[in-house]
């Protein structure tokens, strides 16, 4: 729930910057500034997050990566916004929302919830190179 706290912020944020502006238009650009990066950065951006239980069973089945993120991350918008289409191709898991998949990162990390994690058939990286995780999805 958090992550539509953070996008609520930026939009009452973007509404109070809109406020003070002196023209109409400065106003309306001031306010679609905020709300661009409120839409970035809450889980819209990302594909639907599966629970960390649903994202190990599915990858077991077809070896398809687990990305585990938190909104608010830019190092994991940068990975989503790098892969473009192809981030599909992987399962997401917001550890915000599934107290199980922050463990999984801490016990990945050493203790720490640093995201994004990739946990792959072979092993685990932490924040990829996004040509690197690209290239692992395929076409």
């Amino acid at each position: 729930m958090r992550s539509w706290r953070l996008a609520a912020l930026m939009l009452a944020v973007g509404v109070a910057v809109g406020a003070g502006q002196d023209t109409p238009v400065s106003s309306v650009v001031g306010f679609l500034a905020f709300a661009a990066v409120a839409a970035l950065f809450s889980p819209l951006a990302f594909p639907r997050s599966l629970t960390s239980a649903q994202a190990r069973l599915r990858s077991a089945d077809d070896g398809r990566p687990v990305i585990y993120w938190r909104p608010g991350c830019t190092y994991c918008l940068r990975l989503r916004l790098r892969l473009g289409g192809r981030a599909r191709g992987a399962y997401w898991v917001d550890i915000w929302r599934d107290p199980e998949a922050a463990a999984a990162v801490r016990a990945v990390t050493g203790g720490d919830e640093t995201v994004p994690t990739v946990v792959l058939p072979d092993g685990a990286v932490v924040n990829p190179d996004p040509a690197w995780l690209r290239a692992r999805l395929g076409a």
